[in-house]
């Protein structure tokens, strides 16, 4: 007997202890804030590495494209069996002569080549990698811009699903204490059996309620995660508590954020770059048809001498240093239609930029508007809140002296709790249209 209570009490100590650990795990979650969240998705999200993997590529392009300003430099060197040296003095049929020469010959030596002139090609290949590189900053600015927005959209979204579950909780505890009440009162015969069914169903429909709520939370969660470069189902905790108010205000006027967008928008910047680049890309194919000069030099020794006659089985040494102009002629013909062909596309890269502008100026109109109109809707909650508490009370003291239904209790509840949703709903999409507007004009 005193073995199994040893047992057992040894069974227990282990399993209060594995709960202590738990909880001591779970109470060492760090909470996060969105500022927390925003600084560790910009060092680990996997977007933005593999966009600054871009970047670096893109610099790298840079520097490719300026060492083409250096001159090309190669050694060279050859070993070669030598056939018979025949040669014809009377024609292909006569009898042919055969000169002496080695079997077998080798030779050493190095070309230089140095671009001089070549309509600037060089030099418009590496502006035009450099707008590149600075498009590729913008692209990781607006990649980042855009991993923020989402971040505050989980983020607010898995704050909004708190409250919503706070509100739940709180209403389920409130039902089971009227369902204990209703069900004195139908033993003592002054309501109805059905009472007590309405109030057991409402009960079950904010428990699955419930259930939806946090399976939403866990799914809001595992997005953040992903965004902060984290394991997916790794613990998480929010701060419980929002500064969210109706007094939030986008801070300007809509045709202030328009000129933010058209100054600082990533954007723009990159749809403004490409045209550069397009603009460019003109002046290279109008370079393509200027002539290029090079110096060039080379020097090699060979054996044997047999490049020129007469031949001589000896070492020997020749080189050549001078400059060489090329002007392809033909290419001033055919390269009209390639003109033509880029000029065509800065003018669609231009057209692109332009609906952009229109596109972006509508979206913040959009934005603009919705914020006005989700303060509204707080306002609006807020009255419905203080009206339907005010109701809830009366009909419930009223049910209860049996001067109105159950029903009359339950629908006012009911509206009171969707009051307190459409609150909190308008509240963070009043903050999410300020982050909204902060990405689209670049003052993320």
């Amino acid at each position: 007997m005193k073995y199994q209570l040893s047992l057992m009490s040894t069974a227990l100590s282990i399993i209060l202890l594995l709960q202590s650990v738990n909880a001591q795990e779970r109470d060492t979650t760090e909470t996060m804030s969105l500022a927390k969240i925003w600084e560790l998705a910009s060092t680990y999200n996997q977007q933005l590495k593999l966009q600054g993997l871009r970047q670096v590529a893109a610099r790298l392009a840079v520097i490719e494209a300026k060492d083409r300003y250096l001159p090309t430099l190669s050694l060279t060197g050859d070993f070669k069996l030598n056939t018979k040296f025949l040669l014809y003095p009377n024609g292909l049929f006569s009898t042919a002569q055969d000169v002496p020469v080695q079997t077998y010959g080798y030779g050493l030596g190095y070309n230089l080549n140095l671009n001089l002139y070549n309509g600037g090609l060089d030099k418009g290949n590496v502006k035009i990698k450099e707008e590149e590189q600075l498009a590729s900053h913008f692209a990781y600015e607006l990649q980042h811009s855009n991993i923020k927005y989402l971040a505050a959209i989980a983020y607010y979204e898995l704050y909004k699903l708190m409250e919503f579950n706070n509100f739940i909780a709180s209403e389920i505890t409130a039902e089971r204490r009227q369902l204990t009440i209703i069900e004195n009162l139908y033993k003592n015969g002054i309501v109805l059996k059905s009472d007590v069914l309405r109030i057991a169903v409402k009960l079950d429909n904010l428990e699955l309620s419930q259930s939806e709520v946090l399976k939403k939370m866990d799914v809001n969660k595992q997005k953040l995660n992903v965004l902060m470069g984290r394991e997916e189902m790794e613990s998480l905790r929010i701060t419980a508590q929002e500064n969210l108010s109706a007094s939030q205000h986008t801070g300007c006027s809509y045709p202030d954020y328009v000129d933010l967008a058209a100054q600082q928008s990533p954007e723009f910047k990159i749809l403004e770059s490409a045209v550069k680049t397009s603009e460019l890309q003109v002046k290279q194919v109008k370079s393509g048809t200027l002539p290029k000069l090079f110096l060039y030099s080379n020097y090699s020794y060979s054996y044997p001498q047999i490049s020129f006659y007469p031949y001589s089985n000896d070492l020997w040494g020749f080189g050549q240093t001078g400059l060489k102009m090329q002007w392809s002629i033909d290419n001033a013909i055919k390269s009209k239609h390639t003109v033509a062909q880029t000029k065509l596309y800065n003018d669609e890269q231009r057209a692109i930029l332009q609906v952009k502008r229109e596109e972006v100026n509508l979206k913040i109109r959009e934005i603009f508007l919705q914020h006005q109109q989700a303060a509204q809707r707080v306002a609006t909650a807020e009255k419905n809140i203080a009206q339907s508490t005010e109701a809830v009370r009366v009909i419930k003291n009223s049910y209860l002296n049996q001067e109105s239904l159950l029903t009359d209790l339950l629908e006012a509840e009911n509206m009171l709790l969707e009051a307190k949703f459409k609150r909190v709903t308008a509240l963070v999409e009043l903050k999410l249209n300020s982050i909204q507007l902060q990405a689209i004009t670049g003052t993320l």
